[in-house]
C-alpha cells in the first residue's frame, strides 16, 4: 500500500532583492535612516493568510553610514549585540484589509522582550523569474515605541524634546521565493 506523500511548501526570503530599513527622527528636526543587512524570513505554508512568518534580524548588521552611532546602537544602551544576537518576529495573524492590503499582527522579541507588533503589509503579487523560480513581493511598513523593548537611551536638549525620538518607522521591501519540499 502506498502513501500520499504531502508537499509542505515555503516561501523563502530572496536576500538580493530586498531591504529592511528604519526612520528615527534626531535633533526633532530630521530623520535619520538605518537597515539591517543581515536577515532572514520564511513564510511556512502555501496560503499567506493562514501562513506562519518568521523574521529573524542580525542585530549586529545595523548599518546607518556612521561608524561610531553604529557602534553605540550595538552597544548596551540600544540592541547589545553581544548578548542578544537577533531580534525575532512571528505571525500570529494575517488579515485581508481589500484587494492589495492586509494587517500583519504577531509578537516581536527585542532583547529578550515581547510585544505584539501589527504591520501594514502591501501584497505585490506572484511572478515567475527568468529562471523558472516563483517569487512573491511585498511591502511593509509600521511603527514602534523603542521604549517598549528597552531601548531608552536619550539626550535632553536645551531647546527642549530628545535627541532621540521614541517613535521608529519600519519600511521593508521584500521578495520570497516559493521552495516545495
Amino acid at each position: 500500500m502506498q502513501t500520499a506523500t504531502q508537499v509542505q511548501t515555503k516561501w523563502i526570503l530572496d536576500p538580493s532583492h530586498s531591504e529592511l530599513v528604519f526612520k528615527v527622527k534626531h535633533l526633532m528636526i530630521s530623520h535619520v535612516k538605518g537597515t539591517f543587512r543581515k536577515f532572514t524570513a520564511i513564510i511556512d505554508g502555501e496560503d499567506f493568510r493562514t501562513a506562519q512568518i518568521y523574521v529573524n534580524i542580525e542585530t549586529d548588521s545595523i548599518f546607518t553610514n556612521d561608524e561610531s552611532r553604529d557602534g553605540h546602537l550595538k552597544a548596551a544602551d540600544f540592541f547589545d549585540a553581544g548578548q542578544f544576537p537577533t531580534i525575532e518576529f512571528k505571525s500570529s495573524s494575517f488579515k485581508k484589509v481589500d484587494e492589495d492590503n492586509y494587517l500583519l499582527t504577531g509578537q516581536l522579541k527585542i532583547k529578550d522582550i515581547s510585544h505584539e507588533m501589527f504591520l501594514n503589509v502591501e501584497f505585490g503579487g506572484v511572478n515567475t523569474d527568468p529562471y523558472g523560480n516563483e517569487k512573491a513581493g511585498f511591502s511593509v511598513s509600521g511603527t514602534l515605541k523603542r521604549s517598549d523593548w528597552g531601548l531608552n537611551w536619550n539626550a535632553a536638549l536645551e531647546s527642549g524634546g530628545v535627541l532621540v525620538s521614541d517613535e521608529v518607522k519600519i519600511n521593508a521591501e521584500l521578495q520570497f521565493v516559493k521552495k516545495s519540499f
